[in-house]
């Protein structure tokens, strides 16, 4: 098995069961864990420093959240990225971005509007530097503050269950996105939108970011695996 698991902080004050599951899922995440390898338990708890048990349930607690598949014979495996499974999360997520940003022009304060302007120009700065971590960062806070600003805690509850997903896509899509300039822009027209409070223009720039960040995923899927993606 890749990777650069080590063992684990056994002072954290979280449960062990936490830890573990934590740590597989940044590393799955990352891309660390790579899609489709296996997740041997005996090994995994080597590296670790820990029992099989917690790497057992973190595994299980994974499969739930679509990070992990079991395959008949096979065991446990990291989910694959598979263009159908991209699809169809962020059909959902376009959905959900759509009226997160139509509601948020309704309702974010001047403050927030405030807040969200300084984000968009540290991810600008990061973005033309080519710093993938802090790009991700800063676009995760982006669309955190606009759902926060939304002030509909069901629609931020259900955002939050396709967290992980679109993390791993996220990663993809930022670190072979070529065009930072256009994806700057993508972000701004939705900033502009927002602080003029037009709900209708925000949710189409919204819809339009999540629909070119799938077409970008998919592209780069079919680069990394040298072939059509099914």
């Amino acid at each position: 098995m890749a990777g650069k698991l080590s063992k684990v902080n056994l002072n954290d004050y979280k449960p062990l069961r936490e830890v573990i599951f934590n740590t597989l899922k940044e590393a799955i995440i990352s891309g660390e864990l790579k899609p489709g390898e296996r997740l041997m338990e005996v090994k995994l708890a080597e590296k670790m420093g820990v029992s099989r048990t917690p790497v057992r349930e973190a595994i299980r607690k994974l499969e739930l959240d679509g990070l992990v598949e079991m395959l008949p014979r096979k065991g446990a495996h990291v989910a694959e990225l598979s263009v159908k499974n991209i699809m169809d999360v962020l059909e959902v997520r376009a959905s959900l971005d759509g009226l997160a940003t139509s509601l948020a022009a309704e309702r974010i304060t001047d403050e927030e509007i405030k807040s969200l302007g300084q984000i968009l120009s540290q991810f600008k700065s990061y973005a033309e530097k080519d710093n993938l971590q802090g790009t991700i960062k800063k676009d995760v806070e982006f669309h955190d503050l606009i759902y926060s600003a939304s002030r509909n805690d069901k629609l931020i509850q259900i955002a939050c269950k396709l967290r992980e997903q679109i993390q791993r896509f996220r990663v993809i899509y930022l670190k072979d996105y070529s065009s930072h300039e256009v994806l700057i822009k993508e972000h701004q027209d939705i900033y502009d939108a927002i602080s003029k409070r037009d709900g209708e223009q925000a949710r189409i720039f919204a819809q339009k970011h999540i629909k070119k960040q799938e077409e970008n995923i998919i592209k780069a899927l079919k680069k990394i695996n040298g072939k059509e993606t099914k």
